[in-house]
């Protein structure tokens, strides 16, 4: 760049230089080495005392893209006496940095704007210094903010009463936020009178902000009442809803609202597709998710790493791992995400040769494992027994890689152990781990324990849990089970006294299919589907079939204290069977039937659905908690190892 530019007018004396000729050139910079050489000029010239021309340097150095904003706090300490505009960009330019430090700044640099004196905040302050108090949690610096806002007549501004309301929300406070709201919307009239397009836009904002605050807390009833009384909406209100559903498991109250959001005049965008994609994937819902891989497609909206890893995870949990692949190959892979994605998908899907392999191509194509890939090859060894595999890989992240192992490594380790009847190794590894262990640790070592009949450690690790999570009912359930596999009665009839007194109720097995686009979901002996007649003729249908093919229902999966005849009655309404006779009676002979489970498949079941598939000739894919079982023609993809 040449000096000439950034000369000033030939004779004019130093202390009535302009910044004119240099202050437009700041807005075109495209680097800080090009700012840098401006600066220097101008602290030659004297030209840097000139409030104008220091300010745009600033806002350059701390709210351009090219920022530096330790360079920018210097350029701002030097200042004599900077305006409020300087104020403004190093206020704003801290708040929105990442880092609780950067944030705490701003509130030390507006705590001394305002004992100076010089400059009075304004429209332009608050809301900076309000998004430094919601993201720090600070609730008492918030208030006394808004008693400063207040007090300058600057809470019936859209964008300061927004962040005010913001702040309350992101602090928890839903009762303070709701009464500005209640006083801009309801008593102001919101809903009712005609409003010009800026206010309508400014109420839409805070209708948003209201909602997202409800489904932070976990209120989605509250959440949902405020999102249908909203006058107008925006692709914003309808992807909180949308993601707040699917982060709190409510997967079908997400793809309805997914639905729903078609059916209006708002268009999905990237973030609705990133948001509806987990719930998609949830509830095994493939041609629904088809059909957002091709809305993004027509619509132009870019399949990034994060988009990629969505569509990926979502074609492999609907049961398609070989259009995942073929995507996979279609993505760029500068990026972990979309390894691990590709490799976690293999995994569930029982192709440990094919996720190592990945693994290792990953590793020659430069792309560093994070320990997200690791979670997913070490899940893919615990699938396959593949013990001294796994132990080599974890050794590996911690020794050669230099990764600390997550509470999820441990949980990964504890249960390929405990699949391969290692029980006293994994429950040294619980014992010695440096964290923790957390609910998931300890039900992986129970249902080993389970699983292998070893009711004194099981005792020890249920007890363990009761005390960690009293009130979930997956260690009671567990312990039950355990004493109902052995006949201990009485040990069934107290712990079930137990969860009776405490309220705590057991999960239902739960399962679902998609039809013609459509979701139907079964839980076990289920009679409200509208084909309920139909769906119990064909149940019938397949037990006798299968008896003639040898079948004999496994009781021991029935852990009441009934007789072998009532067991035998009960083990044919397990949801997934129920899904599976809901699809025989629903699709052409031959057609492949998806089913997704939210529980573990169980013996009974497991052994049925590969007699079905033969019986049938039905490719049959059930996806349970775990992993994905491909049946065909009478056996199954997990080598009956699950």
């Amino acid at each position: 760049m040449s000096s000439t530019v950034y000369a000033p007018a030939a004779g004019a004396p130093p202390e009535r230089r302009r910044p004119s000729s240099l202050s437009p050139q700041v807005a075109r910079f495209r680097s800080m080495a090009e700012l840098k050489q401006v600066h220097a000029y101008m602290i030659k010239t004297g030209e840097v005392h000139d409030p104008l021309a220091a300010a745009e340097i600033l806002r350059f150095c701390a709210l351009s893209g090219r920022r530096d904003l330790r360079y920018a706090r210097a350029v701002f300490d030097q200042m004599r006496r900077p305006n409020c505009f300087s104020w403004n960009s190093i206020i704003r330019a801290l708040a929105e940095s990442d880092g609780d430090a950067m944030q705490s700044e701003a509130l030390v640099l507006f705590r001394e704007m305002v004992w100076d004196g010089d400059v009075e905040p304004n429209r332009f302050t608050f809301p900076s210094v309000l998004k430094a108090c919601a993201r720090l949690g600070r609730v008492k610096e918030g208030r006394q903010v808004h008693g400063m806002v207040a007090k300058r007549g600057l809470d019936g501004d859209e964008f300061v009463l927004s962040n005010l309301v913001r702040m309350y929300v992101l602090c928890g406070v839903m009762e303070d936020a709701y009464v500005l709201f209640d006083e801009r919307i309801v008593r102001g009239g919101g809903v009712e009178k005609k409003m010009n397009l800026r206010r309508q836009e400014g109420d839409v904002v805070l209708w948003n902000v209201m909602v997202d605050g409800y489904v932070r807390m976990g209120d989605l009833k509250a959440a949902r009442e405020l999102f249908d009384k909203m006058p107008q909406r925006s692709v914003v209100s309808w992807n909180v809803m949308v993601s707040g559903y699917a982060q709190h498991g409510l997967f079908m109250e997400a793809v309805e609202m997914f639905r729903e959001m078609q059916m209006g005049d708002v268009s999905a965008n990237y973030l609705t597709l990133v948001s509806v994609l987990p719930a998609i994937s949830r509830l095994g819902a493939l041609e629904l998710g088809k059909w957002v891989h091709l809305y993004a497609e027509k619509n132009g909206i870019e399949v990034d790493d994060v988009l990629g890893s969505a569509l990926l995870d979502m074609y492999s949990k609907c049961g398609s791992i070989e259009k995942a692949l073929q995507i996979f190959e279609e993505l760029p892979k500068e990026s972990a995400k979309t390894w691990n994605a590709i490799i976690g998908g293999l995994a569930m899907h029982g192709r440990v040769k094919d996720a190592l392999d990945c693994f290792s191509r990953m590793e020659r194509s430069g792309v560093t494992p994070s320990d997200v890939t690791y979670i997913a090859v070490l899940t893919a060894c615990s699938h396959a027994g593949l013990v001294e595999e796994g132990r080599s890989l974890f050794n590996r992240m911690i020794d050669v890689v230099g990764l600390e192992p997550r509470v999820e490594h441990y949980g990964c380790m504890v249960d390929m152990l405990g699949r391969a009847a290692l029980l006293d190794e994994a429950e040294e590894l619980v014992q010695n781990m440096p964290l923790e262990p957390d609910d998931v640790i300890l039900k992986a070592l129970l249902g080993a324990c389970k699983m292998h009949g070893n009711v004194e450690m099981g005792k020890r690790i249920a007890q363990r849990l009761m005390k960690l999570s009293p009130n979930d009912s997956g260690s009671y359930v567990a312990l039950s089970n355990m004493f109902a596999s052995q006949g201990n009665w009485e040990g069934v009839s107290d712990i079930r006294l137990q969860m009776k007194e405490m309220d705590i109720r057991k999960d239902p097995g739960c399962s679902w299919i998609e039809l013609d686009g459509a979701i139907h979901e079964f839980l076990v002996e289920d009679e409200a589907h509208p084909r309920a007649k139909e769906i119990h003729s064909m149940l019938e249908e397949i037990t006798s079939k299968l008896r003639s093919l040898g079948y004999s229902p496994n009781t021991t999966q029935v852990l009441l204290n009934i007789d072998d005849k009532d067991k035998e009655s009960a083990l044919p309404y397990h949801s997934e069977k129920i899904a599976a006779a809901f699809g025989l009676i629903s699709t052409r002979p031959k057609t492949p039937l998806r089913i997704a489970k939210n529980l573990r498949i169980c013996e009974d079941c497991h052994a049925a659905m590969k007699l079905i598939s033969k019986a049938y000739e039905r490719p049959i894919t059930v996806r349970d908690r775990k992993r994905f079982h491909h049946f065909q023609d009478g056996s199954c993809s997990c080598g009956d190892f699950w």
